[in-house]
């Protein structure tokens, strides 16, 4: 998820959320700037408390902050950040937490500071969404979209999770990202055996180029870093704001470390609980019901588009167009578009209901041959300027999150059941939604996953859209009722991750409410 990064209200879809597809991956939303565009295109044992007393080693920069006893940080540049107020560190911490003193692996942080050192209260956290998207660029694109009163009084801290662009990234050894940055293949007739090859071969190519990696790339790691953060920067306590992923990675962590959790906001969270095979099934149905929403909205237009008068003539339009792709990429004005690709611009057009006139105008065009205007990326986009970044990272780092926070089955079988049933229900991502991927053939791993039903941290503030379709609504709820005395704020919109980018008044409102006074809603909110 970088989910607020948008603040281009025609592409504020927020794809690095929790990836998943029809025939396609999620695409993510064009922001402002260049690197926010970028962010946006990017973006899935309890805790060793001890581990916070494992101490970074510190690099060369500019100026130095000092934390608790024997610890620094030393700011500079942030590499690939065009902002000079945005500065950057490195933090070490353990890669395997069970080995405190053994390897270690290098977190870098990003850091904007509250605008009122008088009334500041500490530092506000944040990351990119996905799994796989940075949060290093992230403070940038987001001050702008804050109210004054809470810039005011956090300093806004970005990092980029383990292993993801400048955090000792890591890649599978594929030359190319795949589109949206998830691994996906769209199961047809008889295509079972191959797609079962092709995971079976993506998960021996990771094994091999990121071996010593993905068993220590799971969501409580990625917490446990959080917490060596929060020592790093001398704080007792961190708030923290993240969107889609990034709010189940809050919720692990408030989790591990209940008594370090000061205002957390996790804005339309996966349950991750059902992280992630459930998960991604139990979803399927809110696809179907967002391509039948862009459908009918654009049959209401036909006159505009020309894909259909009614919502069935639109679908079987734009879904021929991604097919007839898959078969042999479609070549427009001397661009071919795959099928990956088209997939991944309808996945833009059922997130977000300020998408669907872009995207429709998009499939009108290539219908009749006409180049489209398609302002955001199709696949992530490398980092411009952060060296050693490994071309396929946003994608290997989705898949190790995802494959190692688990489970999956291991039985081709289950999978097949799968295709049936889900195959005959949502015929549009069924198949892909049910079908085999690389977890099936991922090494275990050995670090248990955080349930939620162990949370004893203070209340949190949930929020939600109820007509999201990339994290449906009961994640939110179920996250909001698992961590006592929480409260739940949504919004009635075709929508994902809405704070603050959407701009609803009473939901950015309750939310700036808690983050300035720390004092929660009476009661579940409905804008």
């Amino acid at each position: 998820m970088a989910d607020w990064a948008g603040a281009s209200r025609i592409a504020a879809i927020t794809a690095t959320t929790v990836a998943s597809v029809v025939l396609l991956s999620p695409v993510a939303a064009a922001p402002a700037t260049a690197e926010a565009q970028r962010v946006q295109g990017v973006q899935g044992v309890q805790g060793v408390e001890g581990a916070a007393a494992f101490a970074p080693r510190p690099h060369p920069g500019e100026d130095t902050r000092q934390g608790p006893p024997g610890r620094q940080l030393r700011w500079g540049d942030c590499a690939g950040v065009d902002d000079p107020a945005l500065r950057c560190a490195e933090v070490t911490v353990p890669l395997d937490y069970r080995r405190p003193r053994g390897r270690t692996i290098t977190i870098v942080i990003s850091r904007l500071p509250a605008t009122d050192p008088a009334r500041r209260r500490g530092v506000l956290l944040t990351t990119g969404g996905g799994p796989g998207g940075p949060g290093v660029p992230l403070p940038s694109a987001l001050a702008p979209q804050l109210s004054p009163q809470v810039r005011a009084r956090y300093d806004l801290i970005g990092f980029d999770m383990r292993f993801v662009e400048r955090s000792t990234p890591i890649g599978c050894g594929q030359d190319l990202e795949e589109t949206g940055g998830y691994w996906v293949r769209t199961a047809t007739p008889g295509s079972f055996p191959a797609d079962a090859a092709e995971a079976r071969a993506y998960a021996r190519d990771c094994v091999r180029a990121a071996g010593w990696a993905l068993p220590h790339a799971t969501t409580a790691n990625a917490a446990r870093d959080m917490d060596v953060i929060r020592a790093a920067l001398g704080e007792e306590k961190i708030s923290y704001l993240g969107g889609s992923y990034a709010g189940m990675l809050g919720a692990t962590y408030s989790t591990l470390f209940p008594g370090r959790v000061d205002r957390f906001v996790l804005d339309s969270p996966p349950y991750g609980d059902t992280a992630w095979r459930a998960y991604e099934l139990a979803r399927t149905p809110a696809f179907e019901a967002g391509t039948a929403a862009f459908a009918a909205w654009t049959a209401a237009r036909d006159a505009d588009y020309g894909l259909g008068a009614t919502a069935q003539e639109v679908t079987d339009a734009v879904t021929g167009l991604i097919r007839r792709a898959a078969t042999s990429p479609l070549v427009v004005a001397g661009r071919a578009w795959t099928g990956g690709e088209l997939g991944s611009l309808l996945v833009a057009g059922i997130y977000d209901e300020r998408t669907f006139g872009l995207v429709a105008a998009a499939f009108a065009d290539l219908a009749a041959g006409r180049e489209p205007f398609v302002p955001f990326p199709l696949r992530p986009l490398p980092p411009a300027g952060v060296p050693g970044v490994p071309a396929d990272n946003h994608t290997a780092t989705n898949m190790a999150y995802r494959c190692g926070d688990g489970p999956w089955p291991r039985d081709p079988h289950d999978y097949l059941r799968d295709l049936a049933s889900y195959g005959a229900r949502y015929p549009l991502f069924g198949p892909a939604n049910a079908n085999i991927t690389p977890c099936a053939f991922w090494p275990r791993i050995k670090d248990e996953p955080v349930r939620l039903s162990a949370n004893h941290a203070p209340g949190v503030l949930v929020t939600a859209a109820l007509r999201d379709v990339a994290v449906p609504v009961a994640n939110s709820r179920a996250v909001a009722a698992h961590i006592p005395g929480s409260r739940l704020v949504t919004i009635d919109a075709h929508t994902h991750a809405p704070y603050p980018a959407f701009g609803d008044a009473c939901l950015n409102g309750a939310v700036d409410a808690f983050l300035t006074t720390g004092t929660l809603p009476p009661a579940d909110v409905a804008c």
